[in-house]
C-alpha cells in the first residue's frame, strides 16, 4: 500500500468544521455538517489511544443502542453518532458493517497493522467516490471533483459494499433478499408497512439542529410531512425546537406543487414556506447544478434545479436538516409506466433495478443539490427495514389495476387510509404521482428544451456523436448539459459515472420493451404518458409540448391511432393527432 487519501465532505458540504489527520504517507480529511451533537463531534474520530481514526459522512440513528453495548468497554469522547464506528471495528474487525442502521460513507484507517476500509450505505444516499493515483494511491472522496485533477482512474464506490486493503478489493456487505430480483410471496399488510414507514420517519428525527420537511403535495412528501407531525411531540427534538413543523416548497407561480403544498400544510398546522423562482432563474443556475450534481442526467438536472434553489433559502433560514419522500416510487412501482408492466414478475424485476440505480440519480439529486448549500436531507423511505417489507410483499398488491380500483402506489395509500384518524385529506392521499421537475410547474421543462434549443444547433446535432461517441446526446437539452459537463469534468472516469439509455418516466431501459412505441421517445417525462391526468388532457389539449398539433405531441408519425394493442388495453399516437383506446391511452411527445 502505497497510501490513502480520504475527503468526506468538501466546503460546501460541511461548513461547521475542517479536520484533518495525517500519519506516514496517509491523509484523512473531512468537512463537517454538525447536525447530532454539534458541540462535540468534530472529526476525525478516533479510539482511545489514537491508533484507529475514521472520517465519517453519515447519520447511524441506533448509535444509542450500540453505545450501550459497549458500556465499560470503550471510551467515547464525543457525542457523535459515527463513533460507534470505532468500538463496533474493535470489536469484529471489518463484519460490522450491516449493525448500522443509518446512511453513511467512511473511512477507517488502522496504524497498528497500516490497513484501512471504506463503506457506502445500503442503497447509496450518501454518495461516496474511489479512485487511483498514478503511483498506487487510492483515494476517496465524497464528490468526484476532489479527485478528477489527481487520480488517473476514479469510479462511483458502489452501494452496500466495503472496499478492504487487507482483502484488496471491494466486498458486498449488502446481501437482502429481494437483491435476487426472485418473486416474493408475502401477503400485503397494510399494518404492517405503515408501521415500519412511521418507525422510519420517527428516528429519522435525530436531530440537534432546527429542522423541516420538503413539501411539494404529493403523496409522499405529504406522508412523511403527517407522520413527523404526529409524532414530533414524542421526541427528543421537540424538547429542543417545540412541536412546529417547518414545511418547504418550491414552483413556478401557479404550479401545482405550490397549491398541493399549502392545502396539506393547512390540513398539518405546519409552519409553510412556499418559494418561487423563475424560468430563468432555472437557467441561470444549471452550470452551477452540474458542477455540483457532477451529472449530465436530463432527468436528474431537471429536478435538481429547483430543489438547488429551494436548498439555499432553507439554509437561509437556520435550518440544517429537511425530511424528504425520495425512494418510494422505486420501491413501490409509483411511476405511471409501471401500468403497463405485462407481469408481476417484470413488475418486481423493475423495481429492483430502480432501486439498485438510486445512488445514481434520485439520491444523488437529493444528496447532492441541497449539500451545495449545507443542508441535510433525510429520506425515510429507504430506511432498511421498511425496504425490507416494501420489497418482500406479493408484488401483485402493487400493481395497478382499474377494476379493483387499485392506482400507482395503492399500498401505501390504503395503509395510511385511517377513517377514525385520517393522516391526510382522501383527494391528498390518492392524488396520482408528479415528477418533481413536472410538479415544480410544467412550463419548467418547455422553458429548459426552448432555451437550450437556442443554444445548440442543427449541425452541433448532426456531429453529436463524433465529439460524444460515448452517452451521445439525443436532443439538444441532453447536448447543453453534456457541454457544461465536459468544460468542468472532462476526464474519461468522469463521464462514465452517469448512466444513459432509454427511459420514459423514468424508467430503465428494459422497462421501454414492455411499449413497442416507447422506444420511439426522447424525452424522459411523465407527463407525456397519457394516463397521467394532467398531460393528457389539459395541458396536451393546449398544444404547449414537443411538436404536437392535436391532443398527443408524440415522436413521429402524423395521423390519428385509433383502436387497440395489446388486447385492447393500451392505443399509442405516433403522430399529431389524438390516443383513442378502450381503457388507456398512451402519448409519446419529444
Amino acid at each position: 500500500m502505497c497510501g490513502i487519501f480520504a475527503v468526506l465532505g468538501l466546503q460546501h458540504r460541511g461548513p461547521d468544521w475542517s479536520g484533518v489527520y495525517q500519519h506516514e504517507g496517509n491523509f484523512l480529511a473531512q468537512q463537517r455538517l454538525a447536525v447530532v451533537s454539534p458541540l462535540s463531534g468534530d472529526q476525525p474520530l478516533f479510539n482511545e489511544d489514537r491508533t484507529v481514526v475514521v472520517v465519517a459522512n453519515g447519520e447511524i440513528y441506533n448509535h444509542k443502542k450500540i453505545r450501550k453495548q459497549f458500556t465499560g468497554k470503550h471510551v467515547f469522547t464525543t457525542g457523535s453518532d459515527c463513533e460507534v464506528i470505532i468500538p463496533l471495528y474493535e470489536a469484529y474487525g471489518e463484519n460490522f458493517v450491516d449493525m448500522l442502521d443509518g446512511v453513511f460513507a467512511f473511512v477507517l484507517y488502522d496504524t497498528r497493522n497500516n490497513t484501512y476500509m471504506a463503506a457506502r450505505d445500503a442503497i447509496g444516499v450518501n454518495p461516496l467516490y474511489i479512485g487511483w493515483g498514478g503511483d498506487g494511491s487510492v483515494w476517496f472522496a465524497s464528490e468526484m471533483k476532489a479527485l478528477n485533477e489527481d487520480c488517473v482512474r476514479f469510479e462511483i464506490f458502489p452501494p452496500g459494499h466495503l472496499y478492504s486493503s487487507a482483502a484488496t478489493g471491494f466486498h458486498r456487505w449488502y446481501n437482502p433478499a429481494w437483491f435476487l430480483e426472485q418473486v416474493p410471496a408475502t401477503p400485503y399488510d397494510p399494518l404492517v408497512l405503515r408501521a415500519a414507514f412511521e418507525k422510519a420517519v420517527v428516528k429519522r428525527l435525530m436531530t440537534d439542529v432546527p429542522f423541516g420537511v420538503l413539501l411539494s403535495g404529493g403523496l409522499d412528501s405529504s406522508l412523511v410531512a403527517s407522520v413527523t407531525k404526529r409524532h414530533l411531540v414524542e421526541t427528543e427534538a421537540a424538547k429542543k425546537f417545540g412541536t412546529e413543523l417547518h414545511s418547504f416548497v418550491v414552483g413556478l407561480e401557479g404550479s401545482p406543487d405550490l397549491k398541493a403544498a399549502r392545502e396539506v400544510a393547512d390540513y398539518l398546522g405546519t409552519i409553510h414556506h412556499e418559494f418561487h423562482f423563475t424560468v430563468q432563474d432555472g437557467i441561470d443556475a444549471i452550470e452551477e447544478v452540474i458542477y455540483h450534481d457532477e451529472t449530465y442526467d436530463v432527468t436528474t438536472i431537471r429536478a435538481s434545479t429547483p430543489m438547488f434553489l429551494m436548498a439555499r433559502k432553507i439554509k437561509s433560514l437556520g435550518v440544517k436538516m429537511v425530511l424528504s419522500g425520495e425512494g418510494s416510487d422505486e420501491l413501490l412501482g409509483g411511476y405511471l409506466y409501471f401500468h403497463f408492466a405485462p407481469n408481476k414478475e417484470e413488475f418486481h424485476k423493475e423495481t429492483c433495478r430502480k432501486v439498485k440505480a438510486l445512488h445514481q440519480y434520485d439520491c444523488l439529486r437529493a444528496n447532492k443539490a441541497t449539500s451545495a448549500w449545507g443542508l441535510e436531507v433525510r429520506v425515510p423511505f429507504l430506511d432498511k427495514e421498511f425496504i425490507d417489507v416494501a420489497m418482500g410483499m406479493d408484488p401483485e398488491w402493487k400493481m395497478y389495476d382499474k377494476s379493483l380500483g387499485r392506482i400507482e402506489k395503492w399500498v401505501m395509500r390504503k395503509a395510511f387510509d385511517d377513517e377514525e384518524h385520517p393522516y391526510l385529506p382522501k383527494h391528498i392521499l390518492y392524488r396520482q404521482k408528479e415528477q418533481f421537475s413536472d410538479g415544480v410547474g410544467y412550463s419548467w421543462i418547455d422553458g429548459l428544451k426552448a432555451f437550450t434549443e437556442q443554444q445548440v444547433t442543427d449541425e452541433m446535432m448532426n456531429n453529436a456523436a463524433k465529439l460524444y461517441p460515448y452517452n451521445t446526446p439525443v436532443n439538444k437539452e441532453a447536448y447543453y448539459y453534456r457541454m457544461i459537463f465536459e468544460r468542468l469534468y472532462p476526464q474519461d472516469s468522469a463521464r462514465e459515472t452517469v448512466p444513459w439509455g432509454p427511459s420514459i418516466a423514468c424508467s430503465t431501459p428494459a422497462a421501454i420493451e414492455w411499449v413497442e412505441q416507447w422506444k420511439a421517445s426522447n424525452d424522459p417525462s411523465g407527463r407525456f404518458i397519457s394516463s397521467h391526468d394532467a398531460a393528457a388532457t389539459d395541458h396536451a389539449a393546449a398544444g404547449a409540448h414537443g411538436n404536437g398539433n392535436g391532443v398527443a405531441a408524440v415522436a413521429n408519425g402524423h395521423g390519428p391511432a385509433n383502436g387497440a394493442v395489446n388486447g385492447g388495453k393500451v392505443a399509442v399516437a405516433n403522430g399529431h393527432g389524438a390516443a383513442n383506446g378502450n381503457e388507456v391511452a398512451v402519448a409519446i411527445a419529444v
